[in-house]
């Protein structure tokens, strides 16, 4: 019987951290623009996502790449990708 191997696409993010105070858990502020659907203007958005730290290896203002991962709490949905 063939057997079904189906990729699933992660989403991936990249943000900077605003806070490391919680534990394993670090927030990461990611930025993007977005258009006006009648003025045409771009302006600046930014979503804070809670991601999960195993290591606690990064603090404040660092640059951080994430990936999407299953439900690790009520709000944990991330997971680091560590370099």
């Amino acid at each position: 019987m063939a057997e079904l191997t189906t990729k699933i696409n992660k989403r991936k993010l990249t943000g900077v951290v605003v806070s490391d105070k919680l534990a394993k858990t670090i927030v990461v502020r990611v930025d993007s623009f977005k258009m006006h659907p009648i003025y045409k203007k771009r302006f600046k958005t930014s979503k804070k996502y809670k991601v999960h730290d195993e290591k606690k290896q990064y603090k404040v203002e660092d640059k951080v790449e994430f990936v999407e991962c299953r439900p690790l709490s009520r709000d944990k949905r991330w997971r680091v990708i560590y370099k």
